[in-house]
């Protein structure tokens, strides 16, 4: 037994990540033209987050629509007693429905200053303290984790969950590079900040 009809779910979801296709493109001005500067890790973390955001997601929403969510878990989470699934699904629609609020907040915040992840900051770029950023360095880095995790909870899929372990993966070897970009980009004021808001 569900607690949310699987079509449900996936209509939310479908409905959440057209909001933020929506937002990326009146935040930023582009949907698909970003191009990464930088290493391997870089890029693909890069094609990584195209992939997850722009192919699994919708995939995960429209199979959850037309009811086959068992074609998203191959290898199905094993989930034996029915708390245990509603548990998952509450747990997934939460971290889902946060990871696209909080992704969505950042792009409104950035703006103008949003790049892919791993760039060195612009000359015309301006550190970005406010909004979400007041609380967490990378909030984009959070939602995308957050999304990632939520779609595995929703869907019961180990594949979703492996997503999720790869996503974590990359973001830990991007953001040690991306600091050090802002720390030769704004010096003192990027220490300042590192030091009172956490990664």
């Amino acid at each position: 037994m569900h607690l949310f009809n699987p079509r449900i779910a996936g209509i939310a979801i479908l409905l959440l990540w057209a909001m933020l296709v929506v937002v990326k493109w009146m935040a930023t001005g582009s949907l698909l033209k970003d191009r990464p500067q930088g290493g391997v890790w870089i890029w693909l973390t890069h094609v990584f987050n195209f992939l997850f955001l722009l192919v699994a997601t919708p995939l995960a929403a429209i199979l959850l629509i037309v009811r086959r969510p068992e074609a998203l878990a191959p290898a199905p989470l094993a989930l034996g007693a029915s708390g245990w699934r509603t548990g998952m699904e509450v747990a997934g629609m939460l971290l889902y429905g946060t990871g696209c609020i909080l992704l969505a907040w950042a792009l409104f915040t950035l703006r103008g200053n949003y790049q892919v992840g791993g760039s060195v900051p612009r000359a015309s770029d301006e550190l970005v303290t406010r909004g979400p950023y007041r609380f967490v360095r990378h909030p984009m880095y959070a939602a995308a984790l957050c999304i990632s995790l939520g779609l595995a909870c929703l869907t019961y899929s180990l594949a979703y969950f492996g997503m999720f372990c790869i996503y974590v993966l990359l973001i830990v070897r991007l953001i040690p590079p991306e600091e050090e970009g802002l720390r030769r980009a704004y010096g003192g004021r990027y220490l300042a900040y590192r030091e009172t808001v956490k990664r």
